[in-house]
């Protein structure tokens, strides 16, 4: 059920002002989107006609608080297909950014954002990596990249990186 009270008329134009998300309008339900999603074949329930309609609906909250913007593939299927080119992983990314900017990360993110900020890496190297490396004649890895955590540590929020 849709409470017309908890609607943003203005949301889908947010997110047509976005970098990526000029073209969510052209969308006409088609389902082409939904059809070739990768994702959609591992999870049913996920559905990028249904994410596009309830942007265009102005279902700010609703969207942007949900996991399904995250899990995106971003294998171009849809972007490839779509007969009106609506561009959805570019509008998924554009929504991810509008979601990023007010706090709405999902977990999944911020713990390879911590890991990142950490190692500069989404692992950590461990002893036993190296000497699986050594007998295999493969120079060791270093466990970290102080380079990357010195770009990425500052444009994180704190309690990402604590």
């Amino acid at each position: 059920m849709i409470d017309s009270n908890e609607l943003d008329p203005n949301f889908k134009y947010e997110v047509a002002a976005e970098p990526g998300g000029q073209h969510i309008s052209r969308c006409f339900a088609c389902g082409t989107c939904t059809a070739g999603c990768p994702v959609r074949e591992i999870d049913d329930k996920y559905n990028p006609r249904k994410i596009i309609r309830m942007v265009l609906l102005g279902m700010r909250d609703k969207v942007l608080k949900s996991d399904f913007i995250w899990l995106c593939s971003t294998c171009y299927t849809c972007f490839d297909r779509c007969p009106q080119g609506v561009q959805l992983t570019a509008i998924m990314t554009a929504l991810k950014n509008i979601a990023a900017r007010e706090g709405y990360i999902h977990p999944s993110f911020k713990e390879q954002a911590r890991l990142v900020s950490k190692f500069g890496r989404l692992y950590e190297v461990e002893d036993f990596d190296n000497k699986k490396r050594e007998k295999l004649g493969l120079p060791p890895v270093k466990k970290t990249f102080d380079d990357v955590t010195k770009i990425v540590k500052p444009l994180l929020p704190k309690e990402v990186t604590d």
